[in-house]
């Protein structure tokens, strides 16, 4: 019997055997490494059975940050839409169970490419074709109908960006505990600029490839880590897909998608372009746009991880490293907004 942080074995164990037609033995549950954010555990029996079950961050989080009924709900509604997403075992709301909401989704099996030396590890010709296949899933998740889906409703169309800035500007204001040059700044550059939005679509929120499981010919077997899904202006993706392949926003640290045999920048607009619906004539606002969110999340992230939410694995250097992704994220927001026109 697992004792992980976060799971009251006894208790999930009774709430899931009925949705999984009985429990062979007793669970085993197993945290997955990766994320600062919501936790993920796979959880499997005697008889090898699989699944995986997704909680809030234990402490103290924001009441809207980590939503896991709204998450249940994106995958649920997805199911037949033809983005690839795990089948639901079920939801439960009830805090007596296990403290916090939590969800159980099937097991899908495949690579999961979350840092640099788990994409060097694939030939560059899958490399290529993981790209491709990313673009490809992404412009399927934004022509999914809202409507036809029974996502209607989960959230508002229009003003996207500009609830996003405001957005973020307050969880910075209100996490950061230091100065960070450049955030306060480029967010009034980006709200006196914001284009246009081109329809509503379902907006991921958090699109990169290691918020995927990847088959083994390179295709999307399935997206992952909905919980800042919501409907709005989809080009919000495109450009968080560009910014998470530009090797600077690392730090050093490396990013997956930098490595040869990717689709560079340029060739995700291109590729975009081809398969989407959208005009991508004004992607380098939504370029600024993706940096500076970037940074005001890390730095949210960056704050719970230094307070030692995320569990007892907190390496100070560690800890300093992923911080100071904030500033150079800030600094590369700053030099996009610097070149949109009127700045």
């Amino acid at each position: 019997m697992s004792n992980e942080p976060g799971i009251d074995h006894a208790s999930v164990s009774r709430w899931l055997s009925p949705l999984i037609g009985g429990i062979d033995g007793t669970l085993t549950f197993s945290k997955i490494a990766g994320g600062h954010s919501n936790l993920t555990y796979s959880v499997s029996d005697a008889s090898d059975r699989r699944w995986v079950l997704r909680r809030p961050p234990l402490g103290n989080v924001l009441a809207t940050a980590h939503d896991m009924a709204r998450e249940h709900r994106v995958i649920s509604a997805l199911a037949d839409s033809g983005v690839p997403v795990p089948g639901v075992i079920g939801m439960c709301a009830d805090v007596e169970v296990n403290d916090a909401p939590f969800y159980v989704m099937e097991f899908v099996d495949g690579a999961v490419v979350r840092t640099l030396d788990d994409a060097l590890a694939h030939p560059v010709e899958l490399r290529r074709k993981m790209g491709i296949s990313l673009v490809e899933v992404l412009a399927s998740i934004h022509g999914v109908d809202v409507d036809a889906v029974g996502l209607a409703d989960l959230g508002r169309r229009e003003g996207y960006i500009e609830r996003q800035l405001k957005r973020w500007r307050a969880q910075f204001v209100e996490s950061a505990d230091r100065e960070v040059p450049y955030v306060l700044e480029v967010h009034d550059t980006l709200a006196a600029r914001v284009p246009k939005q081109q329809g509503v679509g379902i907006v991921h929120g958090d699109y990169r490839i290691d918020n995927t499981i990847m088959e083994p010919d390179g295709g999307v077997a399935a997206v992952l880590d909905w919980e800042l899904c919501t409907l709005g202006d989809v080009l919000a993706d495109v450009a968080a897909m560009i910014a998470y392949s530009d090797e600077r926003a690392s730090s050093g640290m490396g990013l997956p998608m930098s490595a040869d045999g990717f689709p560079s920048p340029d060739e995700i607009r291109h590729l975009y372009e081809e398969v989407g619906s959208r005009s991508l004539v004004d992607l380098d606002f939504y370029i600024a746009f993706a940096y500076w969110r970037t940074a005001c999340i890390i730095e949210g992230v960056y704050t719970r991880y230094a307070a030692g939410a995320m569990g007892a694995d907190t390496d100070p250097q560690a800890i300093e490293a992923f911080g100071q992704r904030t500033v150079v994220l800030a600094d590369l927001a700053r030099e996009a907004a610097a070149r949109l026109p009127g700045a």
